[in-house]
């Protein structure tokens, strides 16, 4: 892949042991009954985003996971939250991208894994490999739109078509006074910047959502179809959702792909994107979930990118947990249902819209809590 690559480790799996703690029989049922009664007790007021959080199912334990970094800022909350009511309890999560966190679950370096790309043919068998009697299932947990983050100056607000948006990260378009520029966002000034296009240089599940919605949205100009690696010549690489936003914000003339929570905490402005029914919509979680369908069959969830619903926004990710349903060991199961089943719960998914994140629609969410209490 050519083009520049802006510094950072990300992107790999852990290569060390995992990580066990196998507490004394009595003493972690003593802690998870304390832990509990104390979760009862304090009943079903809304959390604070880092205390006690309600009906909480605690275990004692380490759960190591890791890959989608568009969801890093999910768990930070998720995790804060549940070690402070659950304090026997331990959860590691490595932001690595989605494609190293695919590596490490089917190598059997991880609890469970976090990716907005799905499980091949062949990495399913691989992770099922790793569940004794059981198989890898795909729980939906996040969903968040996809900002175009930019950084030029004097330009507060940008508009762009999902074909201007393909030809910029196809490396059509060279600076930002371009015609096709100017015919999006007419009566604008537009500064005679180049145009540095920031991609992902890690194996990532926001890059496959990127490019799907340029493959269905933009089919005739953009023709290097979907994947987890970027697939295009030049622009510049940067490893993990953190890293793409600084190298943004460090770079007069940059435009770049996150998910909207990084473009949030780094302060960067974000373009308003055109749906198919031809309105220009920033995105939101209000935004991004109206093009969420409930799924039909499985819990696979088909994101809608041609959606005429008023007001939606149509770059969105559904980042997945990959979990063994049966076959853990038998000390990590309390742990893996309680985190996830905080996670999926109602006030677990409140919490992450703070962040621009969107909940579960609610007969989705409840088929996802439904599943992880099914977890043995």
């Amino acid at each position: 892949m050519g083009g520049r690559r802006a510094s950072g480790s990300g992107g790999r799996p852990s290569t060390g042991r995992r990580r066990r703690w196998r507490p004394a029989p009595a003493a972690a049922a003593l802690a998870q009954a304390g832990a509990c009664l104390a979760l009862l007790l304090a009943g079903c007021a809304p959390a604070r985003p880092d205390g006690p959080v309600p009906e909480v199912f605690c275990a004692a334990g380490t759960l190591d996971a890791q890959g989608s970094s568009a969801q890093r800022n999910a768990m930070e909350r998720w995790i804060r939250a549940y070690q402070r009511s659950c304090p026997g309890s331990t959860i590691n999560y490595e932001p690595s991208g989605s494609g190293a966190g695919i590596k490490a679950l089917v190598a059997g370096m991880a609890d469970f894994a976090g990716s907005e790309s799905l499980l091949d043919a062949k990495e399913q068998v691989q992770a099922d490999a790793q569940c004794s009697g059981g198989r890898v299932v795909s729980l939906p947990m996040v969903i968040g739109p996809v900002a175009v983050a930019y950084r030029v100056g004097g330009l507060p607000e940008l508009r762009l078509s999902p074909a201007l948006l393909a030809r910029i990260f196809a490396g059509g378009i060279e600076r930002w006074d371009d015609p096709a520029i100017r015919a999006d966002n007419p009566g604008v000034q537009l500064p005679p910047t180049p145009v540095h296009a920031v991609h992902r240089a890690d194996e990532s599940g926001t890059t496959e959502t990127f490019t799907a919605f340029l493959s269905e949205a933009a089919p005739a100009e953009w023709t290097l179809g979907s994947d987890r690696e970027w697939p295009a010549s030049g622009g510049v690489g940067a490893e993990g959702s953190e890293r793409l936003a600084e190298a943004v914000q460090d770079t007069d003339g940059a435009i770049g792909y996150l998910e909207l929570s990084y473009a949030r905490t780094e302060g960067l402005a974000v373009a308003r994107i055109r749906n198919a029914s031809g309105g220009f919509v920033a995105p939101s979680a209000q935004a991004a979930v109206q093009a969420v369908p409930e799924p039909a069959g499985d819990l696979r969830v088909d994101v809608d990118t041609g959606t005429r619903a008023a007001g939606a926004y149509p770059i969105v990710l559904v980042t997945y947990e990959f979990v063994c349903d049966r076959g853990l060991a038998a000390d990590e199961v309390p742990l893996v249902r309680g985190f996830l089943g905080w996670a999926a719960s109602a006030e677990g998914q409140r919490l992450i819209t703070e962040l621009g994140y969107a909940a579960l629609p609610e007969p989705l969410r409840r088929r996802v809590a439904a599943e992880v209490a099914r977890i043995s």
